[in-house]
């Protein structure tokens, strides 16, 4: 018998069992649609994770206290950067940053500014840890600290969408020294940066950047920023730099940060396809439920066929072509299904946001995260194969009790 008038037979059995087959057929539409967008969500889900990871820079590190001596933290130094970056091989540059606690109040007095991070850093060897971000809106990097230069970041210049300071602006910032002591000091606005998002470990948008020179009343510092030559050296560089400081500190590399993410959403995928496979294994057990029934149904038939010449293998084949038929028709439909209903579940969680007010420091633009179903040829074709290959395996029990039966037994069936 040929395969086309097997394929042709399976075809006009199902089409006689209109509703038995449809509802067949959507136990693997659902399976697969279950698969589909699971796995397409999580992939989406990566892509934005990785897309976010990467936009830090993966060759910059950040180095800040973490161990104990005695019962006070291990304070970092501005010798430790200069350590670094003499002592560890594959560094381009290590600067020190400290923390600036203080309120700011621009020229005329009346726009307070509060919630922006200030930052005592050295200008030019920050620009070189980020100079893909040292891009100016207005003004330039200070050539000396003459005036108490100050950079702004874009959000700090442009707060509520008016411009709240210029170049050339004098702000005034009340510096908290120790012992407690409040300290104005009137600097002048040498540059403001342009917008540049949240990529970095810290985002400049809502900084402020003062002369290092004028924190000499903070006591200690609080990061280190270490630049390596390629982004490949980073993770061997931060063990490097832990062993320096005998475990004393604690570095953040954003490469481990991805490989990490990877990690995790790998796991948490294939946890969740192996939940959705459920759906298309109880698929299965209602194709061979299906196909059992339609066998008893058609003893005569089968006699009949084999009375005429008719072989175990081709009624074998027939009905293995009818699961494989039902397997591949529902796995064509689940795919868009399942594709369309990952893009639903994406538009829903288009986002996540922090409350309203939760912290008034960082922008709700910069904390959005949106997620769109990735659909992979790989997954595509992975997804027809498996509802097929399930539709086979479940049909092939009542396949083989149809190809072993007797043909006098079966024509004797009523």
């Amino acid at each position: 018998m040929k395969r086309k008038t097997v394929l042709s037979m399976a075809w006009e059995n199902m089409k006689q069992r209109k509703l038995r087959t449809s509802l067949t057929t959507l136990g693997i539409v659902i399976g697969i649609a279950a698969i589909v967008s699971i796995s397409s969500l999580g992939e989406g889900f990566r892509s934005s994770v990785t897309t976010q990871v990467t936009q830090f820079e993966l060759d910059v590190i950040m180095v800040m206290p973490s161990g104990l001596t005695g019962s006070s933290q291990t304070r970092l130094t501005e010798g430790n950067a200069t350590s670094i970056q003499n002592n560890i091989t594959d560094v381009k540059v290590a600067t020190h940053v400290k923390l600036v606690p203080f309120p700011q109040v621009f020229k005329d007095g009346s726009h307070n500014a509060t919630t922006f991070a200030a930052l005592g850093v050295n200008f030019t060897e920050f620009k070189e840890i980020y100079p893909g971000r040292f891009n100016f809106e207005q003004g330039s990097l200070p050539e000396s600290l003459g005036d108490n230069p100050i950079i702004l970041g874009h959000e700090v210049a442009h707060q509520k969408g008016e411009i709240t300071a210029e170049v050339g602006d004098t702000v005034r910032l009340v510096i908290s020294s120790s012992p407690p002591v409040s300290l104005p000091v009137n600097f002048t606005v040498a540059g403001i940066l342009e917008e540049s998002g949240a990529g970095s470990l810290i985002s400049l948008d809502t900084c402020v950047l003062v002369p290092a020179n004028m924190t000499t009343s903070i006591p200690g510092v609080d990061m280190i920023f270490v630049k390596v030559a390629e982004q490949d050296y980073a993770e061997n560089v931060a063990e490097d730099i832990r062993s320096m400081f005998n475990n004393q500190v604690s570095t953040l590399v954003p490469s481990i940060m991805l490989r990490n993410a990877n990690s995790i959403l790998n796991f948490v995928e294939i946890f969740l396809a192996s939940i959705s496979s459920i759906a298309l294994v109880v698929a299965g057990i209602g194709i061979m439920n299906i196909m059992t029934v339609s066998v008893m149904e058609r003893t005569r038939e089968i006699g009949i066929l084999k009375a005429v010449g008719a072989k175990s293998r081709n009624i074998l084949t027939m009905f293995l072509a009818e699961a494989t038929l039902i397997g591949l028709i529902g796995a064509l439909f689940g795919v868009p299904a399942g594709y369309g209903l990952a893009q639903i579940l994406g538009y829903t969680m288009t986002s996540f946001r922090l409350p309203q007010g939760a912290n008034p420091q960082i922008p709700i633009e910069q904390i959005s995260f949106t997620i769109t179903p990735v659909l992979s040829p790989t997954l595509v074709l992975g997804a027809i194969f498996f509802g097929v290959v399930v539709s086979v395996l479940f049909g092939w029990y009542p396949a083989r009790k149809a190809a072993k039966m007797d043909p006098v037994q079966a024509l004797r069936h009523e």
